[in-house]
């Protein structure tokens, strides 16, 4: 097994410490890899923050040119990078292939972007401009169950606004970023990005430290509180992107046969392990019985197994804590409803689960009520559509949902009516980099992606001169 050391002020340096990284698909070991102390969080800081006037005086075009050749470097080595995140995140290797495009895709499209000054007046008497500045050190913490990509919705916008970047991964995934630190250490100056890894024991000394003027956070809404907590001693700016229970509505026109593979595949992907999975899925009483018999055919023909192995659809969930989690969503979902696909751990190895179908379900129930972040979903029977976004609403989580029907402009007006961040009609979880994305409610504050997103990563200045 290799270790995996850190970038701290544009040197490879192995940390205070060492920790395993799991294979969620076998239990066993991937690699050993550095693990920083407080102290060497503290030096990366003071890394970013030394680098940070010389880097913020760069031309916009020389910190796209950083991006660019970020990008590539990613892009060189899809297939190393893919195999090491499916190695220790359990998703199919084809996902993890396509996650690790989109990383690089991600900073190309940031590298395209401009923060050009706005010109408000200009005329005899005075002239004003207003500008966007960058904050200075911005700490980047991300979660388990897309590294890559989510690294890559942080990093690239972070600095080209001219900031420069602690980021720390998951305790559980970050060999994927520990090895991006490596391929990526000669292109930016030092200290410009450093790259750390912990025991899930320094993000809270991140968010209070006085140094990082910003945290860009993805994660549980519960860990969003305490982050935007820590941080408002020093009125440090945040973005969160938390949890989501997203709600899928099936209209009374659809074509069942034709919808329902697509239903499941917005809740399964990635195990459901993704914030914007759909979480809950209501369909019309008049093809109700029609939409669970089809959803638990796609559950039960699903193939689960090790990302590696040719075939997996399916990986494992990432982590025992989980694991264990999810387990007790569908123990309590036997109670509140009928199981109708899957229903319990596939194996005695691996933190499967299979696919797992519940219905005649509704409001009321852990499942339903809450973020199961897993491949079990609840189907809920309704008889009127205002009524169904009515109960969708009801949610204190606001961050994606949909509406399918053959219908779309009948689907259109409702999708105004949901109040959460994205809405999308006859879709579901389409990310894209120019697109902003955020939540509503307790699904988060703030952007990323976009121009909306690069924005984040800024401050305002007004410049106001008489003539």
């Amino acid at each position: 097994m290799s270790d995996y050391k850190m970038l701290i002020d544009g040197r490879l340096v192995a940390g205070d410490s060492t920790m395993s990284v799991i294979n969620p698909a076998t239990e066993a070991p991937v690699a050993e890899c550095a693990r920083a102390s407080k102290a060497q969080l503290d030096q990366a800081v003071a890394a970013a923050k030394a680098a940070f006037p010389a880097w913020s005086k760069t031309s916009i075009d020389d910190r796209r040119k950083v991006l660019v050749a970020m990008a590539d470097a990613i892009q060189n080595n899809v297939g190393e990078l893919a195999r090491l995140l499916t190695q220790e995140q359990g998703k199919p290797l084809a996902d993890a292939t396509g996650e690790v495009f989109g990383a690089s895709a991600f900073f190309r499209y940031f590298a395209s972007l401009d923060l050009p000054a706005k010109v408000v007046t200009d005329d005899a008497t005075s002239r004003v401009e207003v500008r966007r500045k960058p904050l200075g050190v911005v700490g980047c913490i991300v979660p388990w169950n897309f590294p890559m990509i989510l690294m890559a919705f942080k990093v690239p916008a972070a600095l080209l606004a001219g900031n420069t970047v602690v980021l720390k991964p998951a305790a559980t995934t970050p060999l994927s970023t520990l090895r991006f630190a490596e391929l990526v250490k000669d292109l930016v100056p030092p200290g410009v990005l450093n790259v750390i890894a912990d025991a899930n024991d320094l993000g809270g000394e991140m968010t209070k430290h006085p140094d990082i003027r910003k945290i860009s956070f993805t994660g549980s809404t519960e860990t969003g509180k305490k982050v935007m907590a820590s941080a408002a001693d020093a009125l440090k700016r945040i973005s969160l992107e938390l949890g989501g229970n997203d709600a899928l509505i099936v209209l009374d026109d659809v074509d069942v046969a034709e919808t329902a593979p697509k239903v499941y595949g917005a809740a399964m992907q990635n195990a459901g392990q993704v914030c914007i999975a759909a979480k809950r899925i209501y369909v019309h009483e008049s093809m109700y019985d029609a939409m669970c018999d089809a959803l638990a055919k796609c559950a039960n023909e699903a193939v689960l197994g090790d990302g590696l192995e040719q075939g997996t659809q399916m990986g494992p969930l990432q982590n025992k804590a989980q694991f264990d989690k999810v387990l007790g969503f569908i123990e309590s979902a036997r109670k509140d409803g009928k199981i109708i696909a899957g229903g319990g751990r596939k194996g005695d190895k691996g933190y499967f689960i299979n696919p797992t179908i519940v219905r005649d379900i509704a409001e009321g129930s852990k499942l339903v009520d809450e973020e199961q972040f897993g491949p079990v979903m609840p189907v809920i029977k309704y008889s009127d559509a205002s009524d169904a976004v009515r109960r969708a609403n009801a949610s204190i989580y606001g961050l994606g949902g949909s509406i399918w029907a053959k219908d779309s402009d009948r689907a259109w007006a409702l999708a105004e009516d949901m109040e959460s961040g994205s809405v999308w009609v006859n879709k579901h979880a389409d990310l894209q980099p120019h697109l902003p994305f955020g939540g509503a409610k307790f699904s988060g504050i703030g952007s990323e992606l976009g121009e909306e997103g690069l924005k984040e990563f800024t401050q305002v200045q007004v410049l106001n001169m008489a003539r």
